[in-house]
């Protein structure tokens, strides 16, 4: 596999030892990182779309991290007090495959064992200082981050590491040109938790991009720029690896919600075993292991045209569910799941004898 160039770590800046160390510490690779990141309750707390504030998010989150069962007498009863992504065992439901989803979750009798783990993570997403609408969000009287801060902790530990990487948000939602505002904003040096940042050489583009899909290809466009899988599937995949910096692209909600919301009508997103320069990573709360209840259509690319593959064979591979709790509390959660994908990958490349 190549290339050394890719392995070359240092980039001639001298490191800022007031934020060191930075753990976990991503071993250099030969592969640029191109991170697709969803926004609501993956670096946000809130989704201007349906109207939810971060209390509302969080709530609506925590409904999907909850498990249970039916007893014999139709009752609810609770398998655990502690959220997980995954079941517990296999005949567990989360709260909102039962109910749906609940903006005052906790608040209710059922949700009450929740109450204190929602109020510590609400405390920790406490602005402090001044308030500033491009990084935070005013909610009963009190300011909260509105972007996590382990999201600019990852990018600027990136940097630091020396990873050649690009960013790639994506969203079913309307947050994104707030979004990409709030982030230039921040590598111009206007986060005052994160001043740093505008040492880091990487282009923002403001311009919104979209992505639509139909039964005969998915077209991405953004400025000038329109690109189409119908001659090439390949053609999307080129255009994300060859991104430089930060951008973002709305994705085709009515498109997944005309396929039931299945994985048909998801995210568009490839991968390509051949491809030693780069790899390619989703995170997304939405992501299942269920093909009938997740948010990313994933494929695998070949000599010729793609496989369609299960959540399940690129789980933490290529593919990460969301940890939103975990996501709010430590600031390495996103180097976390990079250093775990990165490794599975090298495992899951070996089915394809790359060399």
């Amino acid at each position: 596999m190549k290339s050394a160039s890719c392995n070359e770590s240092t980039n001639g800046e001298e490191e800022d030892s007031s934020i060191q160390p930075i753990l976990p510490v991503l071993l250099p690779r030969g592969r640029k990182l191109i991170l697709h990141l969803d926004l609501n309750n993956t670096i946000l707390v809130s989704d201007a779309a349906t109207g939810q504030g971060l209390k509302a998010a969080l709530n609506s989150y925590l409904c999907t991290v909850a498990w249970g069962q039916i007893s014999d007498a139709g009752d609810w009863q609770w398998l655990s007090h502690e959220p997980s992504v995954g079941p517990p065992c296999d005949d567990a439901i989360n709260y909102y495959t039962h109910f749906g989803r609940n903006w005052n979750f906790v608040d209710t009798e059922i949700g009450q064992p929740f109450r204190e783990l929602f109020n510590h993570h609400i405390k920790l997403l406490e602005w402090q200082g001044e308030a500033d609408r491009l990084f935070a969000e005013e909610e009963d009287g009190k300011c909260y981050h509105w972007i996590l801060p382990s999201f600019f902790h990852l990018l600027q530990s990136l940097h630091q590491q020396g990873r050649q990487f690009s960013v790639v948000l994506r969203t079913f939602g309307t947050d994104l040109p707030r979004v990409l505002e709030s982030v230039h904003a921040a590598f111009s040096g206007k986060h005052p938790l994160f001043p740093k940042l505008h040492q880091v050489p990487l282009n923002v583009d403001l311009t919104r991009g979209r992505i639509r899909c139909n039964k005969r290809e998915v077209v991405l466009t953004r400025g000038s720029d329109r690109i189409s899988t119908k001659a090439k599937e390949r053609n999307v995949y080129n255009y994300f690896s060859s991104m430089a910096g930060i951008g973002g692209f709305q994705d085709h909600f009515d498109w997944w919600a005309r396929n039931n919301f299945t994985s048909s009508g998801g995210k568009p997103f490839w991968i390509d075993p051949s491809d030693c320069e780069s790899q390619h990573i989703i995170v997304d709360d939405n992501i299942r292991l269920g093909e009938a209840d997740t948010i990313v259509d994933c494929r695998v690319l070949l000599e010729k045209g793609s496989r369609k593959v299960p959540t399940s064979e690129l789980y933490d591979v290529c593919l990460v569910q969301t940890d939103l709790l975990r996501a709010i509390a430590e600031k390495d959660y996103f180097l976390d799941c990079i250093t775990r994908c990165e490794g599975n990958y090298e495992r899951y490349l070996q089915n394809f004898n790359v060399e």
